[in-house]
């Protein structure tokens, strides 16, 4: 006889944060259809997990067989550490982002996180939210969409507000691109911090360094600091696939990952940016896990110090990816139907595309579900949009579409998407020509 499950009493946290938000509550359909496909075989591209490249994986077996032959092993593994980071760690990082962009950092400007989505936490909740006095701190995503996983971060769901882009559309190359809105941005004494991507997560979007130095401008005289999630940017993983300069300094945080450098498992997040902002997030951190685990610190020391890391993410994985987003560039451009009002977002970094299918005759969801009768799957867009505040009917009209299946299955999956986008705009008025 199994017992009934207890029902806990949680918390107003304790029910927000166990909630299934955004990209997480389309994958736990996509995996109940992947369970249950039997004999099916779906073209998966919604997955956000890397692709395991055989010169990637082989950097990092080298990198923990000199761990286990080092007399270091145990001083890693064994032994509380620094609630800043691993020391050698530091001093990599340090020593390298000196020499590449001729910075004058030291071991009190880094941090050490378990992954960046734990950055993005610490910085929503000790800069965003309720002040002492009562008011509220609003974190600003300034150019929406966004990534997802914004929206689980701050305690206050009210804290967080994003702002609608303005659209560059390339009508006959069907190609757009987005760009903050300036003239809506509001960046003030309301603000508590400011958080974006570059490389953006979902849409491969780069912004420019002067939008990005704008922004942090407007930031200056409210003391706003602005926490710009690098993810994908140089040096590592080095998902650019356009000319982009890293930026520092003052109230910006520059806020690193190795997830996409080959280490998702092993959650090493990092952030650079003047030693004020590093010690906020540092107690943080203190309070909330003392430190994060070592040992993916030791081995990612080796990569960076030795070179290694910034030669393959420039050489193997930035090609990799850059190859599969011109596979799904061209087939779209061969397959699509040309009186149907389809936009590409320029791809100019990241792991994903992202598609926008103007005047949809259905909703992004629909598209979904259709997309899945031809055994490809995608994720419906409008789950990127956390914090918009109004409604906006673009945000039912657009389609992530990931770059980690094989260069075959992407070009299979966009024809058959082709097909789709056919049928659903025929018998309306959108796009007929």
């Amino acid at each position: 006889m199994t017992k009934k499950a207890m029902d806990y009493n949680l918390s107003h946290f304790g029910t927000q944060m166990s909630e299934l938000t955004g990209v997480r509550a389309i994958m736990k359909d996509i995996i109940e259809t992947l369970r249950q496909a039997g004999e099916r075989e779906f073209i998966n591209l919604s997955a956000g997990n890397p692709v395991i490249i055989p010169e990637v994986e082989k950097l990092w077996r080298d990198c923990t067989a000199e761990l286990l032959a080092s007399s270091e092993y145990g001083e890693v593994v064994c032994r509380y550490g620094s609630s800043q980071g691993y020391a050698p760690l530091i001093e990599a990082i340090v020593k390298d982002f000196n020499q590449r962009y001729g910075l004058n950092l030291s071991d009190r400007n880094i941090l050490i996180t378990p992954g960046s989505q734990a950055l993005y936490f610490y910085a929503a909740n000790a800069f965003g939210g309720y002040a002492e006095d009562g008011s509220l701190k609003e974190i600003v995503l300034p150019l929406s969409p966004e990534y997802t996983g914004y929206g689980g971060v701050s305690l206050f769901k009210e804290a967080l507000r994003a702002y609608k882009p303005t659209l560059d559309i390339d009508e006959n190359g069907h190609r757009f691109k987005y760009r903050p809105d300036f003239s809506q941005l509001a960046i003030n004494e309301q603000t508590g911090c400011v958080i974006l991507s570059r490389p953006c997560n979902p849409t491969g979007n780069v912004i420019s360094d002067e939008e990005l130095n704008k922004i942090t401008e407007l930031a200056k005289p409210a003391h706003v600091p602005v926490i710009l999630d690098a993810a994908y940017s140089p040096p590592y993983p080095g998902l650019n696939f356009t000319e982009m300069t890293p930026q520092f300094g003052e109230n910006l945080l520059h806020c690193l990952s190795l997830s996409k450098a080959g280490l998702p498992g092993e959650r090493i997040g990092v952030a650079i940016g003047e030693p004020e902002l590093i010690e906020v997030l540092e107690s943080f951190q203190t309070n909330l896990c003392i430190h994060s685990p070592r040992y993916g610190q030791a081995i990612a020391a080796r990569a960076i110090a030795s070179g290694q890391l910034g030669h393959i993410a420039e050489n193997v994985i930035r090609p990799h990816y850059q190859s599969k987003f011109a596979v799904l560039e061209e087939t779209l451009d061969a397959y699509m139907p040309k009186t149907v009002p389809w936009f590409l977002h320029r791809g100019e970094g990241a792991i994903f595309s992202w598609l926008w299918l103007k005047d949809l005759p259905l909703s992004d969801w629909d598209l979904y579900q259709e997309l899945k009768q031809q055994d490809v799957i995608v994720v419906p867009g409008s789950t990127f949009f956390p914090g918009l505040k109004e409604e906006w009917q673009h945000k039912h009209q657009c389609i992530r579409i990931s770059l980690t299946a094989t260069n075959e299955e992407i070009a299979t999956a966009m024809q058959r998407l082709a097909k789709v986008v056919e049928k659903v705009y025929q018998g309306s008025a959108v796009g007929v020509g």
